[in-house]
């Protein structure tokens, strides 16, 4: 591993993991547009979803990896890219604008590409938005001590089910206000959202966490993976331990023993189990991509397929609901619906389109570091 002076240069491991995620994510995007025995929703206040039979609730379990990995890289790639800036001169109040932008063209993004894509008012509270104001509240809440950035963001996840905000009135900028804080809902449109600011900061926090980590601590890649693997597993045992029991960090409870009433977890808001299978799972989807990172043949040419994708998420993210929509801006989806077989089909064509774009994208923004592109 590079020293902390180098740490900050890109991690092919990191875009590995987000590489795979953002290929989950794609699924899960096709499916809802094109399966009817799609489902979502999980945990949404407090509601659980019916799935058609255990083969659909497993396309959709597959791609809860992919909110948790997403922002808490996006807080990884913030500790290293603001550890780059440093060095080569840039002033705090200038790292802070920066921060400041990033996430207000995330905010715009989520506004005027993401939510018509799926239908949603200009107001919906999505993923981007989400990590664009947690872009926004990073301006400041980076100058704290990274220890006090550890465990504000350990309360913010183990403790937030207690949070209650029905106190607030019931006029609309104050369910906006809980949608934008804590409540996940779609029950006052056009005021929905999905990703509420709390607990997801406390994930970004802990992926900062983990850049701060990569910047001080010199280690080779086999003693990081042996670190991250540990940490994986450590996750899935403490994963175990708060399904078994039943009681606290599950918002929707375990309701019997089959394989589906364990894996069924909430999260709109995200649980603490559901946290703990997800960002367990991403540790080791780490692991693999460090023991990916030198090797050559068929492994390497997988793994550099993997990272086209998780060098350019903002980019993959956006284009890729238009393209598997495949209707224009304010035309409604037609009713045709492919099943599972014609869905995977049209997933895997999105996937080798969108994967030649992303490698020219790349190049493009490799031409113009200095350019717009460097916020997408």
């Amino acid at each position: 591993m590079p020293s902390a002076s180098q740490g900050y240069r890109r991690l092919p491991f990191i875009d590995f993991a987000r590489g795979i995620v953002m290929l989950l994510m794609a699924w899960d995007h096709a499916s809802l547009f094109w399966n009817p025995g799609h489902r979502g929703g999980e945990g949404l206040m407090g509601r659980r979803p019916i799935f058609p039979n255990f083969t659909q609730f497993l396309l959709r379990f597959i791609t809860h990896y992919c909110a948790p990995t997403f922002i808490f890289l996006a807080g990884t790639a913030l500790a290293l890219s603001t550890a780059r800036r440093l060095e080569g001169g840039q002033s705090q109040r200038e790292i802070s604008l920066r921060m400041i932008k990033r996430g207000g063209v995330l905010l715009l993004l989520e506004a005027f590409v993401v939510s018509p894509a799926f239908g949603s008012p200009p107001t919906y509270f999505g993923v981007l938005a989400c990590i664009g104001s947690c872009f926004i509240i990073f301006s400041l809440y980076r100058l704290l001590p990274t220890s006090i950035i550890l465990a504000t963001s350990l309360a913010m996840i183990l403790l937030h089910t207690y949070i209650k905000l029905d106190w607030l009135p019931a006029e609309p900028w104050a369910r906006y206000l809980r949608v934008i804080l804590h409540d996940a809902s779609f029950d006052w449109y056009p005021y929905v959202g999905l990703y509420p600011i709390i607990p997801w900061l406390g994930v970004m926090g802990l992926g900062w966490c983990f850049g701060i980590y990569l910047l001080r601590h010199r280690s080779d890649p086999r003693a990081l993976t042996l670190k991250l693997i540990g940490v994986g597993v450590l996750a899935h045992i403490l994963w175990l331990l708060v399904r078994w029991l039943n009681g606290y960090g599950n918002i929707l409870p375990r309701l019997g023993w089959t394989a589906m009433d364990w894996l069924y977890m909430a999260k709109y808001p995200p649980s603490l189990a559901f946290l703990l299978w997800t960002l367990g799972g991403m540790s080791l989807m780490l692991a693999l991509g460090l023991v990916l990172q030198d090797r050559g043949g068929f492994a390497g040419r997988v793994r550099d397929f993997i990272i086209s994708f998780g060098r350019v998420p903002l980019f993959f993210y956006c284009l890729h609901l238009w393209f598997y929509r495949l209707t224009p801006p304010g035309v409604r989806p037609p009713p045709l619906m492919l099943g599972v077989p014609g869905t995977a089909l049209l997933w895997l064509v999105g996937i080798l389109v969108l994967w030649r774009l992303c490698l020219r994208y790349w190049r493009l923004k490799r031409a113009h570091p200095d350019s717009l592109l460097q916020y997408i």
